[in-house]
């Protein structure tokens, strides 16, 4: 054999035993040799790889680090959105999910597979031909950050599959963590670097897989579970979720430990709260449990609404409750004109951060809880996430403090404030309220709105804070050398800002009414307002019934869309937007004739595969627009599939149905 040949031969080897190796440590936790023998292996083919360049291959061991430092992400849109899972607080609030389930299935036995559910990043990681192609973060659900040259750079994240996923092209999504363990020693070690402290692992993990330079993201102590394997022939022979859990742990993915089988509901609460006892003995954070419908079938079958599964739910652990006391209550106001008091602490470290502020909801609440300045209270993280007071210690009170009182009167504008009959919350709705304004502009630059990407929050601050804008409408008429002025700004940035703001302007209909941000309108609700209205002047004279006559509307939408229009400064608002040239009309369809009479019309359609001359986004608008209705999975109620690239196990279970499949090109063709 010659020489050439004999290298070929040894580095081919040398991957075999070193990835075996990272599989045995890093996902096995049974490592088979020294760490100096590890060593040994790896300087050997690096070693071979430098004297061979033409070797070295993406998937090879020693590329692990091998990223050059990035400027900034790039942004990938998920071929399958990343939902998110609805929570349970309680049994009875899991068992009545379990009843649910239960009664959409027509009373069928379910049994259900209980995960850990871990307080990480959510990640989607692509194999092609089993060599890790790209990873992205959860993002909105439907576009995520590419983080592929920091994901390959964990080592418990294999950089090809192996067993019967050694050819496979799959997704597998997961979740990225620091265990406690690794937390602490990275803290020591920034500790004694004099660099500032960590504040919990989730954020060590999040911060970590933002870094731009992945030899540094290397160092970071990361790990990672993966916990759904998506499409793919890999599937094909796969019934079950916890079957799907084995063939990923064959393929060498790590799989969270202890995954349970449940018999039924009763059963898997049993085992959520056999681990809400001991979750504390674990290296890693874990908020929860996770419960999901073992069968793939009733999985396609029960669906799942735009934000979450119908098949799978969390368990939340009750939050950790600590004592502190209140300096003082003061008033936020939010982008929605909400005014909400706000308990002032002495700082407090609770379920994993420093706290000294804690929200206290609404004037009922306060009243309630009978929370006064001076009063101990217990405070916990609601979700483990959002400080809240839930009790008052009243034997710790000393004299007789005040009762809080809502102010009449909006702190940030001085307006008078509202509090609607029926309803819990006070509220300032003067839509130029300049606490309202900065988040009002960035829900209406968002990305499910007007989707302006160069108006960040830095900026909108900016601009809110100089005067520049005093409402969303206000963007359209900055110019350019008042940008360039700003600090960080400059020529070139206030050119594509400007750019950015003109494209928008033709943004669809829906879009635009849910960037203006009325109280209960979200991208769905916009939608249907858009496919029953001709423009935004029919929408603005529409009396409560009319608009409560329509479907997914009803009265309390209604009113809050009735109460929008009816503020002159709101009307003022959308009076410019329509003199900036933003699209405030439907098209040429007349009213309700989208959804009656467009080419897709009462059309159940699937999305499947990676589409080229559309986003995702783009093209459930467009088939919505012609009438359509987008759903996530294939059944005999489904019209018509669209593949695009690679589609996976919703193209083969089409095929079974004998639903009718187009590609891209027919598609355009029917949308005309």
């Amino acid at each position: 054999m010659g020489a050439k040949k004999s290298a070929r031969a040894r580095v081919s080897e040398l991957r075999e035993l070193i990835r075996l190796h990272d599989r045995r440590y890093y996902v096995d936790a049974a490592p088979e040799i020294t760490d100096a023998r590890y060593d040994g292996l790896m300087r050997e083919l690096i070693e071979l790889e430098r004297a061979h360049p033409d070797l070295v291959t993406p998937d090879s061991p020693t590329q692990r680090v091998a990223g050059e430092p990035s400027g900034g992400f790039e942004t990938v849109e998920h071929a399958v959105p990343m939902l998110s899972l609805d929570n349970t607080y309680s049994p009875d609030e899991l068992l009545a999910f379990d009843e649910r389930v239960r009664k959409r299935l027509d009373g069928e036995d379910v049994a259900y597979v209980v995960e850990q559910k871990l307080d990480g990043v959510s990640i989607a990681v692509r194999y092609e031909k089993g060599v890790l192609a790209v990873a992205a973060t959860r993002g909105d659900g439907t576009r995520g950050d590419d983080v592929t040259a920091n994901i390959r750079t964990v080592r418990s994240v294999p950089l090809k599959l192996t067993g019967p996923g050694s050819g496979a092209t799959v997704e597998v999504r997961g979740e990225v963590f620091m265990p406690r363990s690794g937390f602490d020693a990275l803290n020591r070690k920034r500790e004694e670097a004099g660099e500032s402290l960590f504040v919990n692992p989730r954020n060590a993990a999040a911060g970590s897989l933002k870094l731009s330079d992945p030899s540094e993201v290397a160092r970071r102590p990361l790990d990672v579970f993966f916990y759904q394997l998506m499409g793919g022939p890999s599937l094909d022979d796969i019934a079950t979720h916890h079957k799907a859990l084995e063939l990923m742990a064959e393929m060498g993915l790590p799989v969270g430990p202890d995954t349970a089988l449940a018999n039924d509901g009763r059963d898997a609460v049993k085992k959520c709260l056999r681990w809400q006892k001991k979750r504390k003995k674990l290296d890693y954070d874990i908020d929860g449990m996770v419960v999901k419908v073992d069968s793939l079938e009733q999985q396609s079958r029960l669906g799942a609404t735009t934000k979450s599964p119908r098949w799978g739910i969390a368990y939340k652990f009750p939050a950790e409750a600590v004592a502190t006391k209140v300096l003082d209550i003061a008033v936020q106001v939010g982008r929605t004109g909400k005014l909400t008091p706000v308990a002032l602490l002495e700082p407090v470290f609770v379920s994993g951060s420093t706290v000294s502020r804690a929200t206290l909801h609404n004037a009922d609440e306060v009243a309630r809880l009978d929370v006064r300045v001076g009063d101990t209270v217990s405070i916990e993280k609601g979700g483990e996430v959002i400080p809240k007071v839930v009790a008052v210690d009243r034997s710790k009170r000393k004299g007789r403090p005040r009762r809080f009182r809502m102010p009449e009167s909006c702190p940030v504008c001085g307006e008078p404030v509202v509090r609607s009959l029926g309803e819990v919350d006070t509220r300032c709705e003067n839509v130029s309220c300049p606490a309202q304004v900065a988040g009002s502009i960035a829900h209406f630059a968002g990305r499910g709105a007007m989707d302006i990407q160069g108006l960040g929050s830095a900026l909108i601050a900016q601009l809110v804070d100089t005067g520049m804008v005093r409402d969303y409408a206000d963007v359209y008429s900055l110019e350019r050398d008042e940008l360039a002025a700003l600090e960080r700004m400059g020529e070139r940035s206030a050119d594509n800002l400007l750019a950015e703001l003109e494209e928008s302007k033709g943004r669809p209909f829906a879009r635009v009414l849910h960037g203006l941000g009325i109280r209960h309108v979200g991208a769905r609700v916009a939608q249907v307002l858009a496919e029953n209205f001709a423009d935004i002047d029919e929408i603005a004279s529409a009396s409560e019934d009319r608009l409560a006559e329509l479907e997914e509307i009803g009265p309390v939408i209604a009113s809050s869309v009735r109460a929008f229009f009816d503020s002159r400064r709101n009307s003022e608002a959308v009076a410019k937007l329509g003199r900036a040239g933003v699209n405030m009309k439907r098209g040429s369809a007349s009213r309700g004739g989208a959804r009656e009479r467009g080419a897709l019309a009462g059309m159940a359609v699937v999305l499947t595969g990676k589409l080229d001359g559309r986003s995702r986004s783009e093209a459930r608008e467009a088939i919505e627009s012609a009438g359509g209705r987008v759903t996530s999975n294939v059944s005999k109620k489904t019209d018509l599939v669209v593949a695009g690239r690679d589609p996976g196990s919703k193209h083969d279970k089409a095929v079974a149905l004998g639903v009718r499949i187009i590609d891209e090109e027919e598609l355009d063709r029917l949308l005309g």
